[in-house]
């Protein structure tokens, strides 16, 4: 019995030790992708349903972001492609309902982010993704009277390494590109 508080301030302190705890600000968070259509013009769809945490630190120039959209919520516009989309053939909502990043390695220029390496998993089958910076801040919000920070992250993915063949290559090529706004609250 006496090792339990022992063994709750050694878990609090791994904690403080990954960073400051943040919580995604979802008005303020967006997960988007685009690919070309038909050679044409440019698909885009988001995802509406979203949600995550980030443990970061600065000072030690460390962090993890957790990431989760929920795959039947995605968004083009059109409800025919989303049902599409939704499908065994793509996202496969009925079985994988949520698309998922955790990101565990965190890359500065300055003291400013400048990428964010991870596990992406869609579909069930997880690829390692590189999430690029180019914008990246951080700010104490007016409202809330806490720090949040955020920028815009994008990466190239080939859904086929994620099972996602569907369209292969004529209606819409191998290479999606994957934009994330996000910003997130210090709790």
């Amino acid at each position: 019995m006496k090792r339990a508080p022992a063994l709750l301030l050694a878990a609090a302190g791994a904690a403080l030790a990954q960073g400051q705890p943040y919580t995604l600000d979802i008005t303020h968070t967006f997960a988007t992708f685009e690919a070309l259509h038909l050679g044409t013009s440019t698909l885009r769809g988001r995802f509406d349903k979203k949600e995550g945490t980030v443990l970061f630190d600065r000072a030690a120039k460390t962090g993890r972001v957790e990431i989760a959209v929920e795959t039947a919520s995605v968004s083009t516009g059109v409800d025919a492609l989303d049902r599409k989309l939704r499908s065994a053939e793509v996202f496969n909502s009925a079985e994988h309902a949520r698309a998922t990043f955790v990101g565990d390695t965190f890359s500065f220029a300055g003291d400013r982010v400048s990428a964010v390496a991870g596990t992406l998993t869609i579909a069930g089958k997880a690829q390692p993704v590189t999430l690029k910076a180019t914008n990246f801040n951080c700010y104490t919000n007016p409202l809330f009277r806490r720090e949040v920070c955020g920028g815009d992250f994008e990466a190239v993915l080939r859904r086929s390494d994620f099972g996602i063949a569907a369209g292969l290559p004529a209606i819409v090529p191998d290479e999606i590109r994957l934009l994330v706004q996000v910003e997130a609250i210090r709790q």
